[in-house]
């Protein structure tokens, strides 16, 4: 898994952990749902500013948290 899918799959967990629907994580993230289904899917590569915008404003967390997490931790990512 490179990545773009583990940061979509990490944000997708959160979401779905908060019982939010992705058009609620994108209303709260400030962007369109079309991208945060990209992104999600890891299919989309996203900015550091769009990053922070999901992980600050619509998860309510910092980005220390959100990377600090085992699917980072592993060393087959490529990309």
């Amino acid at each position: 898994m490179n990545l773009k899918e583990k940061i979509g799959k990490r944000i997708k967990i959160l979401r779905e952990e908060r019982k939010l629907k992705q058009e609620d994580l994108a209303w709260q993230s400030n962007l369109d749902r079309s991208y945060m289904n990209h992104v999600e899917n890891g299919k989309r590569n996203i900015t550091i500013s769009s990053l922070e915008k999901i992980v600050i404003d619509g998860l309510k967390m910092t980005l220390s948290d959100f990377f600090n997490h085992e699917i980072f931790n592993d060393s087959d990512s490529n990309n």
